[in-house]
């Protein structure tokens, strides 16, 4: 059983504990719907206004970014980025692709919340959020 007293500081400077991590997706057959991947890159759009840089600060080619982008959109029948007034000015997100990742958020931080609660009625010892 995990005891966190018996790990010292000296041994583990930055941890405290365990840390609950969740990875949580909506899928079909067709391939995932949404998770904090898809997530991640549309707030990214939405940072640097282009998926070029987006996809290249989550480490991810632009074909790669623009595949997961357009298979969201083709399984939920809605665009989620959209091309700016001008070519140069680059995408920005749809309301759609807005409130999609509003309220995607929104609810990872529910269940995530709820799953940290649970936990210190199921587990013998405490769990961290990850940060």
């Amino acid at each position: 059983m995990y005891n966190p007293e018996s790990v010292s500081s000296a041994e583990s400077p930055t941890s405290t504990g365990p840390t609950m991590r969740m990875h949580l997706w909506f899928e079909t057959s067709g391939g995932v719907i949404f998770g904090l991947g898809r997530l991640q890159l549309l707030r990214q759009v939405e940072q640097c206004g282009s998926l070029k840089a987006a996809a290249e600060s989550l480490g991810m080619s632009y074909r790669g970014a623009w595949g997961k982008i357009k298979a969201t959109e083709e399984l939920m029948g809605q665009k989620l980025i959209e091309r700016a007034a001008s070519r140069r000015a680059g995408y920005h997100l749809t309301p759609f692709g807005q409130g999609i990742a509003k309220s995607f958020d929104a609810w990872f931080h529910e269940v995530e919340a709820y799953a940290l609660s649970k936990s210190r009625e199921f587990l013998p010892f405490p769990l961290e959020k990850y940060e």
